[in-house]
């Protein structure tokens, strides 16, 4: 078996904390035993672009339990966890491609080498995996039954390739499933990006002017997680109804030009190119700590930072300090990239167990109906996503209430008026 990770002799290490990721992950795990039984995917190819964590292993070895032939390469040159992948490798014969800290180039060498297997199903994160197929690896899609996509940024871009007429497979949108970014994306994201400020800078939260930049549901998580430890939150957005939302939820909202002079803390989380900027710098206080949650790196315009700064250097572990010519100093976070997995270890595996059974049965989704399927992104079915919560709830100990035959006959009728 070929692979490309930073040392197996972390093997033992990873197999520990996949263990123990794997007892949070309950819907997944049962996923994985009905897997076991049925073989849905036996013959087939599956090729995965995702954050090489514990919560992925459990995804790979799920979806290896079905009958899959699994590869792995990261979504993220810093967010892979390089005793997991000795471990997937070592333990569960399952090839990975992924160091942390990897170049771009080695990157997307990474990125080939899972597509080299010829995939019948892409798992992304991000959608490199998909945008690498459609640009320079088209010979592989008559292979390809359909794909699943993890992430905001991803779905962006993927409805973007729909809307052009280029999407060439089926995707299945995992990121807009309730059960995935009304838990994941808000709880998940929330304190996991809270955890890797605090692990790169073992900075107080409490008291602080914390400037959350996007108010969309990842937004939303760190803005409530950072009040929640006693920081004086505002939120800077351009969307007027989800300003007007962090109104009524107590925020201060605010330009960000403003919010740039008086923030100790800015974290983005938007998806979208240069929200911090060049004037923003230059109008922040001397020691503010800058920090992207979003999925690529491009949030914070680092180049301008640069280009600003007479002196550069590496102060912690994942914190660089700009010094500008003004004398002033600014901590920037994790090179840009995601602070709550370069920094620390990503989302807990509770809230993870959701998205990666969203991610299961939506390539099993793909499979059962492969003959009905346009080349269009897809919801995830109702019946699957409410499924999750129901399974999810079970786990935790937690009854529901039934509509009795009158209150659904009730709901399904038009009759019944004043």
């Amino acid at each position: 078996m070929k692979y490309d990770i930073k040392d197996i002799r972390l093997a033992e290490k990873g197999r520990l904390r996949i263990e123990w990721a794997k007892e949070y992950m309950p819907v997944l795990s049962m996923t994985e035993e009905r897997f076991r039984k049925e073989k849905p995917f036996k013959g087939m190819r599956i090729s995965g672009c995702l954050h090489i964590t514990t919560e992925t292993a459990s995804l790979a070895t799920c979806l290896a339990a079905g009958g899959a032939r699994v590869l792995l390469c990261a979504s993220n040159p810093l967010s892979t966890q390089d005793d997991v992948a000795s471990s997937l490798v070592k333990h569960y014969k399952i090839a990975v491609f992924a160091k942390k800290g990897e170049n771009r180039s080695t990157y997307y060498k990474h990125i080939n080498k899972i597509l080299d297997q010829k995939p019948n199903i892409t798992v992304d994160d991000g959608a490199d995996l998909v945008s690498t197929i459609h640009s320079a690896r088209r010979d592989l899609l008559q292979d390809i039954i359909g794909g699943t996509e993890e992430t905001t940024t991803g779905i962006i871009r993927l409805r973007n390739l729909e809307k052009k007429g280029k999407l060439m497979y089926p995707i299945v949108a995992v990121n807009d499933a309730d059960t995935k970014h009304l838990f994941d994306n808000r709880y998940g994201t929330g304190q996991s990006t809270i955890d890797g400020i605090i692990r790169a800078t073992n900075r107080l939260i409490a008291g602080s002017n914390f400037i959350a930049c996007g108010y969309g549901w990842c937004g939303r998580g760190v803005a409530m997680r950072a009040r929640g430890m006693g920081a004086n939150v505002t939120v800077c957005e351009v969307d007027p109804l989800r300003a007007l939302e962090a109104v009524m939820d107590g925020y201060k909202v605010a330009p960000l030009r403003e919010a740039a002079k008086y923030g100790d803390i800015f974290v983005t989380a938007t998806g979208d190119i240069s929200i911090l900027d060049g004037p923003h710098f230059a109008s922040m206080k001397d020691g503010a700590i800058v920090a992207n949650t979003g999925h690529f790196n491009v949030e914070i315009n680092i180049k301008a930072l640069k280009n600003l700064s007479k002196r550069v250097r590496k102060i912690r572990d994942f914190v660089e300090e700009y010094t500008l010519k003004s004398g002033k100093r600014i901590n920037l976070l994790a090179s840009g990239r995601l602070v709550n997995l370069a920094a620390a270890e990503g989302h807990p595996a509770h809230v993870m167990d959701m998205s990666f059974a969203n991610q299961a049965l939506g390539c099993l989704f793909l499979v059962q109906n492969r003959k009905k399927l346009d080349k269009r992104v897809y919801a995830v079915p109702e019946e699957i996503d409410k499924e999750i919560a129901r399974l999810k709830l079970k786990s935790m100990g937690v009854g529901i209430d039934r509509l009795t035959p009158e209150q659904n006959k009730y709901l399904n009728s038009w009759e019944a008026g004043t």
